[in-house]
């Protein structure tokens, strides 16, 4: 499968994307969402909606709020979620996520994106979400997941 220099994959009738911070249709998104999480005792991979997220020993395995599964690196999931009461931080149990803005841009056409350089591959049918938390560094939401948590972050008067 072919890419462009920024790890983004793209097959024949795809949409070439490239960097979401010099794109004009992305806005900055905050996610509120409670998860449940566990930490991994061992690496492994969890099938996503999206695809497959391979994880390392003690990163974050999530269940969000719509039963959707997901991977999270230790380092990012400490700087994005906080522990709920009850839960001790680094501890299994129920987390929330921080109001960290993140590009968004809805795809008009099916499309596939690289996690990170060297990642797992994320596939996106039309109207779904691509997202960017730094630079090469990418997610896939699906839309009705990503309009129940997502918000945009820095909303126009008069609109949600």
């Amino acid at each position: 499968m072919p890419s462009d220099a920024k790890g983004l994959g793209v097959e024949p009738g795809q949409e070439i994307v490239s960097d979401l911070r010099t794109d004009t249709r992305a806005c900055a998104y905050v996610k509120h969402e409670v998860v449940e999480v566990c930490f991994a005792r061992a690496p492994g991979t969890v099938l996503s909606r999206e695809g497959p997220n391979r994880y390392r020993e003690g990163d974050a395995i999530l269940t969000g709020s719509t039963g959707d599964r997901w991977s999270v690196s230790r380092q990012r999931f400490e700087a994005r979620y906080r522990a709920l009461s009850g839960t001790p931080p680094g501890a299994d149990g129920r987390y929330v996520s921080q109001r960290i803005p993140v590009l968004a841009r809805q795809m008009a056409h099916d499309f596939t994106v690289a996690r990170s350089a060297g990642g797992d591959l994320l596939r996106g049918l039309a109207n779904d979400w691509l997202l960017q938390y730094a630079p090469g560094d990418y997610g896939v939401v699906e839309n009705a997941r990503f309009a129940r948590v997502y918000r945009r972050a820095d909303p126009q008067p008069g609109v949600d």
